[in-house]
């Protein structure tokens, strides 16, 4: 393989990829094929269709790439599981929703690969501060 060019950091929705915004803005100045690009990406994550993932992207000099499907953001695993369409504006003096410890668990599990903690009561602890600065209120 040629030397990296350059790396890129978007997200997508899972499995909808296409060479639109903000896959089209992102990767076409880059010169790689967008075409191929959204179908290896649809095909990788058709199985969390309905989630938004973050994709890492590698470019390499000879236009050729590689990408790594990171998990979903905090925020949204806290959404999807509050069934809330976003957080508190005014943060954690707003309660907008509500998650049980065994979400709470649930949600730093899922995130434990991207999250910067060895355990996963580190992961735990992360994912109840996004939740709180988020007007989500948490049971213990």
């Amino acid at each position: 393989m040629a030397n990296v060019a350059k790396k890129i950091k978007i997200q997508i929705p899972a499995g909808k990829a296409t060479p639109a915004p903000p896959v089209g803005t992102g990767l076409g100045p880059a010169g790689i094929n967008l075409g191929e690009f959204c179908t290896k990406y649809n095909d990788a994550t058709k199985d969390k269709m309905g989630d938004i993932l973050p994709v890492e992207i590698t470019i390499y000099e000879d236009r050729t790439f590689t990408f790594v499907v990171k998990t979903p953001p905090t925020p949204f695993l806290i959404k999807k599981a509050c069934k809330i369409n976003k957080g508190s504006v005014k943060g954690k003096n707003e309660i907008v929703g509500k998650l049980t410890a065994d979400q709470i668990k649930e949600i730093a599990e899922t995130k434990m690969p991207d999250l910067n903690c060895y355990t996963l009561e580190d992961a735990i602890k992360i994912v109840k501060g996004t939740a709180i600065n988020m007007g989500v209120e948490v049971e213990d």
